[in-house]
């Protein structure tokens, strides 16, 4: 009994100092760097939908509605006496809940009910039996974070106490527990993935970084933040934020492709997929060298049939049209941009102010031209009618200046009676003044001027 107390002491030294624990592997202590997975070349022509795929099955986001039954930790026996494959002892899920397969097992197989909050899976055994002897493996399954680890515990029954014991063979521990005593198969793995619960989505991001070409990593520049929570953050130049994208079920599909659409010559560059599960320890990295190369020239379209072009209406080829030597000239599209509101109705006010221009020339010509007919008819007036007066003016005046020089010649003459003398008296004296109708005498002046009889009393 006292041999049997000191095995018992040391396994609780060695399950205490965490002596013997579980090769972490992925799950250990992650590194800020990101490990290269894939590095490849593609080329994109300028003006396609290019598309650069980073996929990963361990970057899914689930919600795990059953309190956390994503992790569990199983117990396996194989090899022992009746030997064939193994079989499952016991099992316990995340929660809590502990399930024990063999009816003759229960209550004599225990694991800590705390084992996924302090690390510990260690598998108690209360009273060793024979049928108990083989090789015992811990299994540690990580649906979520795709993680699985194991450890190995050969456990030998004897009857002799002074055998009973525990050392290492190079590979895995070997326990010696004599029969009916009890036993502890150590295993223990404290890595924070097993231990903590932490928010899935706060501890999943994803990024994607661009390095124009001759640009260090070091110095690239982030286009996208994408977290598992549905926050997302765009960076980058402004020439291609807006036409860079992830499609928004990327976590519930564990595809986080960059879209990129449509890719021009200047997008060209080395790009940058980082998936980081801080909860599941995964830090990886795909890079890909973008080269835009031209569009490819669509050919022209196969011109019609009709008389003019000289083609025939059977369908038959022209002459060289099996050639490949021949190259056909770039065709001309013409592109027909629609005119917008705004410049519509700037046209129609062009249109109208030349209309309501021409219409003022047109009122300014009409109203000219009657001002100069009435103007001509009131000239031709006043011009007709000064003609006739100076005429009759003159003349009058020639006839009365031809008499008043005629009367006012001084004759002096000797006359024989005084009947000759009255007679050159009232020739020479002025006549009484009357009035004279100037139109009227225009007239008899004209007519006794036609007649040459000048003598007449009228004249």
């Amino acid at each position: 009994m006292e041999l049997r107390a000191w095995v018992l002491i040391w396994r609780l030294v060695l399950l205490q100092s965490s002596a013997v624990l579980l090769s972490s592997g992925p799950s250990g202590p992650a590194t800020s760097d990101s490990s290269v997975v894939s590095e490849s070349a593609v080329s994109w022509a300028a003006g396609a939908r290019a598309v650069l795929r980073c996929q990963s099955p361990r970057m899914v986001w689930t919600q795990d509605r059953l309190h956390d039954r994503q992790r569990v930790v199983h117990w396996d026996l194989s090899g022992g006496q009746a030997g064939g494959p193994a079989r499952r002892l016991v099992d316990m899920y995340s929660a809590g809940e502990q399930r024990v397969y063999e009816p003759r097992d229960r209550g004599r197989l225990l694991l800590p009910p705390s084992a996924f909050h302090d690390g510990n899976f260690s598998l108690f055994i209360r009273a060793v039996e024979e049928t108990d002897d083989g090789l015992y493996t811990c299994n540690l399954h990580h649906h979520y974070c795709h993680l699985y680890e194991s450890l190995a515990v050969r456990l030998k029954v004897t009857d002799d106490p002074r055998a009973a014991g525990a050392h290492w063979d190079g590979e895995k521990e070997v326990l010696a527990v004599e029969r009916g005593a009890p036993a502890l198969l150590t295993c223990v793995n404290r890595a924070h993935v097993w231990t903590d619960r932490h928010l899935e989505e706060a501890q999943q991001v994803v990024h994607w970084d661009r390095q124009p070409p001759g640009v260090p990593h070091d110095r690239a520049d982030r286009l996208l933040d994408l977290y598992a929570s549905g926050e997302r953050r765009a960076y980058g130049p402004p020439f291609l934020r807006d036409r860079v994208a992830v499609e928004a079920d990327a976590f519930a599909r564990g595809d986080f492709s960059l879209l990129i659409d449509p890719l021009e010559p200047a997008d060209e560059g080395t790009y940058s997929c980082h998936l980081h599960h801080h909860y599941c320890g995964l830090h990886e990295r795909r890079v890909f060298h973008l080269r835009v190369t031209e569009p490819a020239a669509r050919p022209p379209p196969p011109p019609r049939d009709s008389p003019g072009n000289g083609s025939s209406h059977s369908g038959a080829p022209g002459p060289g049209a099996g050639d490949p030597t021949l190259t056909r000239g770039r065709s001309v599209i013409n592109v027909i941009v629609p005119e917008g509101r705004a410049h519509f109705f700037q046209q129609l006010g062009y249109v109208l102010a030349t209309l309501l221009l021409f219409i003022l020339l047109l009122i300014t010509v009409v109203l000219a031209t009657r001002q100069r007919r009435r103007g001509g008819y009131e000239y031709s007036d006043k011009k007709s009618k000064p003609k006739a007066k100076d005429m009759n003016m003159a003349e009058f005046a020639v006839a009365s200046g031809d008499q008043a020089l005629y009367r006012s010649e001084d004759i002096r003459l000797d006359y024989k009676n005084n009947i000759l003398k009255e007679r050159a008296e009232l020739a020479h004296s002025l006549p009484p003044a009357k009035n004279i109708d100037l139109d009227k005498g225009l007239g008899l002046v004209s007519l006794c001027t036609a007649s040459g009889h000048l003598e007449l009393p009228l004249c």
